[in-house]
C-alpha cells in the first residue's frame, strides 16, 4: 500500500509512481549573465516523484473528502515525509510540492477524478 506521512492518500483507486528526470541541472551559460555560448552544470537535480491516478468514492461529497485530505498536505512550508510506493519502496525526506486535478469528475455508479501529484527531495533547505 502507498502512503505519505503514513496516511492512505491515494488508496482509493489506481494509481501509479513515476521518477522524474534525474542527472546534471545544465543551463545556457548566456542565462547566467555570461556572452560566451555553451552551457554550465550547476549540480544534481532534485528527486521528484509523480503519481497520477484516479480518486474513487460512491458519492460526490466523499470525493471532495478524499481530494480535500490530499490538499490538505500542500503545507508553507513543506514538511518533509516518507513516500511509499505501491512495492513498498521508500523516498525519505520527501515534501508533497503541488497536486494537479484532471478537467472533470466522472459520474456514474461512482464518482471518480484523476490526477497528478509530486514530491521532491530539496538539495538543501533555505
Amino acid at each position: 500500500m502507498s502512503s505519505f506521512k503514513s496516511l492512505n492518500l491515494f488508496g482509493s483507486g489506481p494509481h501509479r509512481f513515476a521518477l522524474e528526470a534525474q542527472g546534471q541541472l545544465v543551463v545556457p551559460k548566456l542565462r547566467l549573465g555570461y556572452q560566451v555560448s555553451g552551457s554550465a552544470w550547476l549540480g544534481l537535480e532534485e528527486l521528484t516523484v509523480r503519481v497520477t491516478g484516479r480518486l474513487i468514492a460512491p458519492s460526490e461529497s466523499a470525493l471532495w473528502s478524499l481530494r480535500d485530505a490530499i490538499t490538505a498536505q500542500l503545507l508553507h512550508p513543506p514538511t518533509p515525509g516518507i513516500l511509499i510506493d505501491n512495492s513498498g519502496r521508500s523516498y525519505t525526506q520527501m515534501s508533497f510540492i503541488d497536486f494537479e486535478e484532471a478537467d472533470r469528475v466522472d459520474r456514474n455508479r461512482v464518482c471518480s477524478m484523476g490526477y497528478s501529484a509530486r514530491f521532491r527531495r530539496f538539495n538543501d533547505s533555505p
